[in-house]
């Protein structure tokens, strides 16, 4: 097939026999040619079908790998305290709520993971469907900074707002941007230290694009980590990470609903912290 010329046509005038099967090898030759554009298709097609299922094969087993990983401490600790109880290690009153608290406090941290897998299955599927609309980004951004200040201040955290007064229109999902909103700022109350500040900013950078940012002082983000901290389960600081019952899956979650949305996300070292960042679409 690779030596056929489809260029090649009969171009002669001939009304006799010759004349008829030149025309006719010009009709074959275009159905040929016509049918190997449809194989070609077909195949293109199936090999896309076979990398897509390979992809998921691959997904579901690094899933599996993962959550199986994530699972196994909080399961040991639940498991021992458990027995402890169960064989009457302590009958002090104190370490027996002791070991009821570590039991209660791991099964909710992975309570916790299964949701937040199954939000970012849901979305990474297309699985979950956007309601755009219309609202005001610099109230929503207000109403979450202020529900987190209890928070930060027991953890003796400042949370500032660099944020105008007047309306900032944006369309996007507004319960899903509230959620990547909440996940920057947890992440960002875990990881403040030094000056103990916490800023949330939104401005618009151009005619269509509004820039949400919240920044945290603090160290920055190694160089060979920035690439990773997007994807599941990969952590940083995985002593600091299981500290604060963290999973690694937060900013997983903000990068598929930012991206489902058509926008962008990201994240800045800056001289005395870090800055995480996404867009929101303002035009009209």
């Amino acid at each position: 097939m690779s030596e056929l010329d489809f260029d090649v046509k009969y171009d002669g005038k001939d009304k006799g026999e010759i004349g008829l099967l030149g025309n006719s090898m010009n009709n074959m030759s275009k159905k040929l040619e016509e049918n190997i554009s449809q194989l070609k298709a077909a195949n293109l097609e199936l090999q896309r079908d076979i990398d897509k299922k390979e992809k998921l094969e691959q997904m579901r087993t690094d899933f599996l790998s993962n959550v199986s990983h994530e699972l196994k401490t909080p399961i040991a600790l639940i498991q021992g305290y458990a027995e402890g109880l169960k064989e009457g290690i302590t009958d002090d009153p104190e370490s027996m709520d002791f070991y009821c608290g570590v039991i209660m406090d791991e099964a909710a941290k992975m309570n916790d993971m299964v949701k937040r897998l199954l939000t970012l299955n849901q979305i990474e599927f297309g699985e979950d469907e956007l309601v755009m609309e219309r609202f005001d980004i610099n109230e929503l951004v207000k109403s979450v900074a202020s529900a987190n200040e209890l928070r930060a201040s027991q953890k003796e955290l400042k949370i500032t707002c660099d944020i105008k007064d007047t309306p900032l229109y944006v369309w996007a999902d507004e319960y899903k941007v509230e959620e990547v909103i909440t996940n920057y700022i947890s992440n960002a109350i875990n990881h403040c230290c030094n000056e103990n500040i916490i800023k949330v900013a939104v401005g618009q950078i151009d005619k269509e694009n509004v820039r949400v940012s919240v920044f945290n002082t603090g160290k920055n983000i190694p160089e060979e980590d920035i690439d990773h901290i997007w994807e599941k389960f990969y952590k940083v600081d995985k002593a600091r990470t299981r500290e604060y019952g963290g999973n690694g899956i937060g900013l997983s979650i903000v990068k598929a609903i930012v991206e489902s949305m058509g926008k962008k996300c990201g994240v800045n070292n800056l001289p005395d912290g870090v800055e995480f960042w996404f867009d929101l679409d303002c035009k009209l």
